[in-house]
């Protein structure tokens, strides 16, 4: 089991985080987190880095029954969402599979919600 769906576009980079976040926001999740990879690393290490950031996507409803039905489960949230440049023009965007993350808990409750979680992520990816 692959632990992230993913798809690749052409683009400038900007504009694909743009679009990631739209369609975010259009299936109920928000963004509480972008860290820029590239530049962190340059000003932490010193060192180049292609165009990648991540995203810590959030869906306030799915994420309440998470923490329902397992309340450590915060160490497993926000669903993690990359965008990064493969190539100039290429841009691959990923997000984490919440079923292959979550498989480990054993929570036949919590399965439940990472398979919906999953099929909207799915649904975001899958239409960028």
């Amino acid at each position: 089991m692959s632990y992230y769906l993913s798809k690749s576009l052409p683009g400038p980079f900007d504009a694909v985080v743009g679009r990631v976040i739209q369609a975010l926001a259009a299936r109920g999740f928000g963004v509480l987190t972008t860290i820029d990879v590239r530049d962190t690393l340059k000003r932490k290490l010193g060192v180049d880095f292609r165009p990648y950031t991540i995203l810590g996507a959030c869906n306030p409803h799915y994420a309440y029954r998470a923490l329902q039905a397992e309340d450590r489960i915060g160490t497993m949230l926000p669903c993690n969402v990359t965008v990064m440049e493969r190539a100039p023009g290429e841009i691959e965007v990923c997000a984490i599979d919440p079923v292959a993350s979550m498989a480990s808990v054993g929570n036949p409750e919590l399965a439940d919600i990472a398979s919906k979680v999953r099929g909207l992520l799915k649904e975001i990816v899958d239409g960028l």
